[in-house]
Order: structure tokens, then sequence, then C-alpha cells
């Protein structure tokens, strides 16, 4: 056993490979099974000793609740002495200090299913979840990071209702810290990474590129577990908002759902505890284009009402802008074309408002060539189930996108070429799509995006059948050379 204190657990248990197993893939239905059959623990014991209820405990192990917040998982770590690395976190205080008595339990259980998963929306929690979640990126081998890829994001209200504290004010950090000095200078060379990784990820990231930017999110949660002046504090939980925000994009760009997830939370709270409104915003919106690649549009239309909510009031032109292309999409998806038309002349207005006010870098990208490219992708989703009705409409809205941005937009630059080339097979027009195919698999071959791999792999089946033209058939064999490297 790695703890030093002692637990309710025996040694022989916290030692069983399939306990470790379930521990490492936080699959906690089968972990407090095993605990409860070979650790000799009642249902109500564990309930107890986590601070959670019985039912909540009842609910996790049938697997209709699933664990998916780091305070909750650090609460069951304490309260079962299960040593920190075999859940992703640091060490535990008591594995760091055994002669010292178990820490008291103040707090007291949850009682409702809204807040039961939630970790507190204060500072100390923020960075908390900050020092966890990158120490276990940053240690994430091959075997973990292929488990990271079958962990799915959360759904519906267990997702929802995680979230609600975004428009609560922040809660008091009350905990003693020795103080910190750093200064403007530094915090303005620690925007300046933070602005430098942010195009890493626009342009496609993941393995060593978000390694990079866990390391730098860790160091910033570092500088926050001391305590800096105000204005400084504010600034720093800012970076560590939009490092996060990176990391969730770039994770989510390698096919990995829920630490994806875990990073825009974090993103959330980051900004929510620096009292920025707009970044938060473009958090939520994020998010919710999440779960649109997860097929789930009413999830989406939820994540945007709460951000347009919440930054009704300091939303500058282009923010809201994108906010109503983002309802835009949920609402094509859920087919509902009047409403999405609604929404796309909203944004389009919306943007015609931008230069007026001065806006963050970040939303910046968000030009006319957006608009166009993003409400092409709208229509092209619509098309295909009515071509006739919207093939045209797509393929001319993601052509204006095509021609006005630049092919160093990456993995932008990319799906432009995918979308315009499914709109020339669903218009019949094979030359068209040959030549836009070859182009987006020359794009994605410079690339390491997950996202580009995923359309290409939509893109295909249009390629396949036994009579389809020379032209056709070397598009399918470049997307399978692609697809297999």
């Amino acid at each position: 056993m790695d703890a030093t204190t002692p637990g309710p657990l025996a040694p022989d248990v916290l030692d069983r490979d399939d306990l470790r197993r379930a521990l490492e893939e936080h699959d906690f239905a089968a972990a407090f099974s095993l605990i409860k059959k070979w650790g000799g623990l009642s249902q109500n014991r564990i309930a107890a000793a986590c601070q959670l209820t019985p039912g909540k405990v009842s609910t996790i192990m049938t697997g209709a609740s699933r664990v998916t917040s780091m305070e909750v998982i650090r609460r069951i770590a304490d309260g079962l002495r299960i040593p920190g690395h075999l859940v992703g976190l640091a060490p535990r205080p008591w594995e760091r200090a055994p002669s010292a008595p178990p820490a008291p339990q103040t707090s007291k259980p949850h009682t409702g299913p809204a807040d039961t998963d939630a970790v507190p929306w204060r500072p100390d929690a923020t960075t908390g979840m900050a020092a966890d979640l990158t120490r276990s990126d940053l240690v994430m081998d091959r075997r973990a990071a292929t488990r990271a890829l079958a962990g799915a994001a959360v759904t519906g209200a267990p997702l929802l209702d995680a979230l609600d504290g975004w428009h609560a004010p922040s809660a008091d950090d009350g905990r003693a810290r020795r103080p910190g000095r750093l200064g403007t200078r530094e915090v303005e060379e620690l925007e300046a990474t933070a602005r430098a990784f942010r195009q890493w990820g626009r342009t496609g990231g993941g393995g060593l590129r978000r390694k990079a930017v866990a390391g730098q999110l860790a160091e910033v949660a570092a500088v926050l577990d001391e305590h800096q002046a105000p204005a400084i504090e504010r600034r720093l939980y800012g970076v560590m908002a939009q490092l996060a925000g990176t990391a969730a994009s770039m994770a989510w760009d390698v096919g990995q759902q829920r630490r994806a997830q875990d990073y825009y939370r974090l993103a959330l709270r980051a900004a929510h505890a620096g009292g920025d409104t707009r970044f938060g915003a473009n958090v939520l919106a994020g998010m919710a284009r999440q779960m649109l690649y997860n097929d789930r549009p009413q999830d989406a239309l939820e994540l945007v009402r709460l951000a347009q909510d919440g930054a009704r009031h300091t939303a500058g032109p282009r923010l809201r802008a994108m906010l109503h292309t983002r309802e835009a999409w949920a609402l094509a998806r859920m087919n509902r074309p009047s409403s999405f038309r609604r929404a796309t002349g909203q944004a389009a207005e919306a943007l015609s408002d931008a230069g007026r006010l001065d806006e963050p870098y970040w939303i910046g990208y968000f030009d006319d060539a957006e608009l166009a490219g993003v409400t092409g992708g709208r229509l092209l989703d619509m098309a295909r189930s009515d071509p006739r009705a919207y093939a045209d409409q797509a393929a001319d809205h993601i052509r204006t996108a095509l021609d006005q941005r630049s092919p160093e937009r990456g993995r932008g630059h990319a799906l432009d070429c995918i979308g315009l080339a499914e709109c020339a097979f669903l218009l019949g027009d094979i030359t068209s799509a040959a030549d836009h195919s070859h182009r987006a698999v020359e794009v994605a071959y410079g690339l390491h995006s997950g996202r580009v791999r995923t359309r290409l792999a939509q893109l295909y089946p249009y390629t396949v059948g036994e009579s389809v033209p020379r032209a056709v058939a070397d598009v399918r064999d470049s997307i399978r050379t692609l697809l297999t490297t």
C-alpha cells in the first residue's frame, strides 16, 4: 500500500489489479462494488467516508450516475485513504504527513442531485482543480491516453446542473497562503504565452503541444496558491482560463472528449474567479460546440443560452455574433430552419457593429469569413437530408469563407475544403468534389487534427462504389492512406 496513514481499506484490497484499474479509469461503479465485496464496506460506510449520500452511492454503483468532478474524486480518495496517484491526483496531505491525524470533515454531505458532484465555485477549488488536472495530463502515458479516448463527455442534466454556479458571485477565498510578489511584467509575459498557445490550438494541436500548455497551466496554478495583489490575481485567473480553454480544444482535437470537457470546466471556473464573463461565455460556446459534435443539440442550445445570459451586459459585437451562430447550429441540428435563419440573421446584424468597440484578441478571429464558413457548414448539415434546398446555398457560403481566409488558418481551411467537397458530391459535381477532396487531404497531412480526420472519414462514403470515376477512386485511396497513417 502506498499510503502511510491507516484507512478503512486493507493494503491487499488496494493492491488488487481490478480495483486499481477501476480507480485509474475513474470507473467508480466498479470501484465501489469491489470495495464493498473485498473491503467489507457497506454502501452507508462508503457514503459517510466520502461525504456522499447513501442514495448517491447507490446511483453510482448502478451506473445511473457518474463521478465527473475532481472535488468529489478528492473526497473519495481522502475518505477511503486511496493514494492520490491511483485516481490521477497529486499525493494527498495524509500521504505526506503520516503522523498527522485525519483532517476533520466539516462539510455536510450533499443532499441534492444538482450539487452532489459540483466543485465549489471558489478560487481555491479552481486552483486545486487545475493542479490535479494538469498533473494527471503531464504523467499520462500511452495506456492512459488510450483509456482517455474511451471516456465519453458528460451530457444532459449532470452537465448542465454542474454549471449553475456560473451566474453566482464567486465565494470568498479564505485559505491561508504565503505572500506572493508577482509583478505586472511577469503577468504580461504569461498573457503573451497564453496567446501564443491559443494560436497553436487554432492551427491544430495535441501530444507534446498540449503537454506544454498543461505545464504552463500548472505553473500558473502554483503562483495562484500564493497571495498576489488583487489586480494581479484577476489577470492570473484570466491566463488560467485561456490556457485551460486551449488545452480543452487540443484534447478534443485528438479525440479525448472527457478530458476536453474537464479543461472546459476549469476554464469556466477560472474565468468566473477572475470576473471575466466574456471569456466565460466563450468557454460555454466551446462546450456547446462539443455537444453539437456529439449530436446533443438540446444540450448545446442550453449552454448557449447560459452563455448569452451571463454575458448579456458585457459581450461585444463579435462575441454576440459568435453566440448567435452557435445557437443557429443547434437549431439547424434540431431541424428548425426558420429559427436557424433568424439566429443567423441576428449574427450578421451583430457583426455589422464590429470595429466600433474594442474587443478581446481571442474573439478577433470571428469576422465575415468565419460567419460565412459557419453558416455554410450549418446549411450543409441540412443539405444532407434535402440537397436540392440547401446544397447550393451551403456551397456559396463555404466558398466565400475559403476565398476570404488564408491557408494559414490550418484546421479551418481544411474543414472548408471538406465542406465544399461534400456540397459538390451532393450536387453531383464529381470533378469539383474530387478537386476539393484532394486539397483537403493535402492540407490535413500538415495538421495534427482529429476533427479534420473525422470529417474526412465522413467524406469517405461518397467515394465508395464499383463504378465511381477514376478521380473519385483516387480520392478514396488518398483518404484511406491518410487515415491509416
